[in-house]
């Protein structure tokens, strides 16, 4: 009846259950489920109060254990499970000052973020449903529990959640919820910016990023957001075919093309991100830059790690769809190339010491190197010992 992740954990609800408690599974999980979509995490709700939990099961994770969630580890796989239970106030708007604990789920649903999200199924795969949830599915709506604004002051990221569920499912939001998304979007500058940052990533990764894009300027969110509320007309340079960007480092990547004056660095720092991100969107604004230049020489497929190829591909055909580049395309001239690093030089840095021994080590040695790498990588001279010795003989380095 059940797809491969609830089978492996509806143990866990078995054994909930078994201990004279309620459990259920709810949220996303069970969205995902009636649409028909690919499920990631399962999240449990219970009558169980945390400490039940920690006698029933062996390996648990207190990772929210003051709010009433821990992490119960089963059959190699994790298991988000939160007793029910009802919000105080949202002081940092993001976690309520305090919790009650409660015996039913009703309460537990209603202080959920959106009808399509507060749904729970049994152990049976019957499904609660006290807000339309599935019928907002139905219709392709997203639509806030209760009232919207009391649910965006709770936790302002909950605006840009909706966005980013649009952008996932190509759902409308329900004209009522926008209007409360739009009194309330000034808390959104008072929101951690990594927790921006997570949303936005699945945001421009999404398949129907072209109509959470729609609503991003609908609802002039943007105004609210690091970098574009000093540049309010960047999100509208934003070409109209816009393809999903699965990396935040592509979206930096783009941006940056789009408004080179916002250097890549002054992206990085405002939205949080990690090295590797800023890594990934320079190499790949370089070689779109090199690509200007020299089109889709062999010298760029060699200095574009495999793993950017995609990336790579994906905005030039958001800049240049005239380009008929491919991946494929890529990846036989990699193939073709003489070598695929510099360790495969015929020569390195202790010959060159031996052809020039009577100069001191510098600089001029690592640009010697790669001015020879660039020459073998291109086919300016082949990746032979004689042959470079004659070539360095031919253009001997500068050497101050």
């Amino acid at each position: 009846m059940f797809s491969t992740p609830f089978n492996k954990a509806i143990k866990i609800l078995e054994t909930i259950e078994n201990h004279q408690h309620q459990a259920y599974f709810v949220g996303g999980c069970v969205r995902d489920y009636l649409l028909q979509r690919p499920i990631g995490d399962i999240d449990i709700a219970t009558s169980a109060k945390p400490e039940a939990l920690q006698e029933m099961f062996h390996s648990i994770i207190p990772v929210g254990i003051e709010h009433g969630t821990v992490i119960v580890r089963y059959d190699k796989e994790s298991y988000e499970v939160t007793t029910f239970r009802v919000d105080g106030t949202y002081t940092d708007q993001r976690h309520p000052d305090g919790v009650t604990y409660i015996n039913n789920i009703d309460k537990d649903l209603e202080r959920r973020d959106f009808t399509i999200n507060a749904l729970a199924m049994d152990i049976n795969g019957n499904i609660i449903d006290l807000f339309n949830g599935q019928q907002d599915l139905t219709n392709g709506i997203i639509r806030t529990v209760g009232n919207g604004k009391e649910r965006f002051k709770e936790d302002p990221l909950r605006i840009i959640r909706a966005l980013r569920f649009s952008s996932q499912l190509g759902f409308m939001i329900d004209q009522v919820t926008i209007d409360h998304m739009v009194q309330v979007k000034k808390d959104i500058e008072s929101l951690a910016i990594e927790r921006i940052t997570n949303e936005f990533t699945k945001f421009f990764a999404s398949k129907y990023v072209g109509h959470g894009l729609h609503y991003l300027f609908e609802t002039k969110i943007y105004k609210h957001l690091p970098v574009f509320k000093d540049h309010e007309q960047l999100i509208y340079k934003l070409p109209t075919t816009i393809e999903p960007l699965p990396s935040f480092g592509e979206v930096i990547a783009v941006f940056h093309l789009l408004d080179p004056s916002i250097s890549v660095v002054n992206w990085v720092k405002s939205w949080k991100c990690s090295n590797k991100l800023k890594n990934e969107a320079q190499l790949i604004v370089h070689n779109i830059d090199r690509f200007k230049s020299e089109g889709l020489s062999r010298w760029l497929i060699y200095q574009l790690p495999t793993s950017l190829f995609t990336s790579f591909q994906r905005i030039i055909h958001l800049f240049y769809p005239e380009e008929n580049i491919t991946v494929e395309k890529m990846k036989r001239i990699k193939q073709l190339l003489p070598i695929q690093s510099r360790k495969e030089l015929a020569i390195n840095g202790n010959d060159i010491i031996r052809f020039y021994p009577d100069y001191s080590k510098g600089p001029w040695m690592k640009l010697l190197l790669n001015e020879i790498e660039k020459q073998v990588v291109t086919g300016g001279v082949p990746n032979n010992y004689q042959a470079i010795k004659e070539w360095i003989k031919w253009n001997p380095p500068e050497i101050n």
